[in-house]
């Protein structure tokens, strides 16, 4: 997975702060104060690209924060780069496993394919070398 990082841009928005990326059209985070707005914005990104690779789409290339142009109708107080990892091209494969296995699986999980990609994270994540 290679490492990326999206502009974002704050901006006031009634008590709070709103993010959104210009590169990412529907990504979009908030916080009550400025620093929970930036914290936000990084949990924001990577669900979103893991939403665009689940469903096949491109991964837009992020632009550079100097080429972005200010739109004088936000009230902007803040742009960042937001770090994500980008997540690899979705592979499909076929597993063998017992059938209670997976009815247990499935009771408990929406998505077997998440599900069984996230435990294997984590059980690689234990894994010392």
């Amino acid at each position: 997975m290679a490492v990326v990082f999206y502009p974002a841009i704050i901006e006031r928005a009634g008590l709070g702060f709103s993010v959104f990326f210009p590169d990412l059209p529907g990504c979009t985070s908030a916080g009550s104060t400025l620093h929970e707005a930036a914290l936000a914005a990084e949990n924001a990104v990577i669900g979103h690209l893991a939403t665009l690779a689940e469903h096949g789409d491109i991964l837009p290339e992020p632009s550079a924060l100097d080429e972005i142009e200010r739109d004088r109708s936000i009230d902007e107080v803040a742009r960042l780069l937001v770090r994500a990892l980008q997540p690899g091209r979705i592979l499909r494969v076929d597993l063998f496993l017992e059938e209670s296995l997976i009815r247990q699986i499935d009771r408990v999980s929406e998505n077997r394919s998440r599900f069984l990609a996230d435990a294997a994270k984590m059980a690689l994540a234990a894994r010392t070398i």
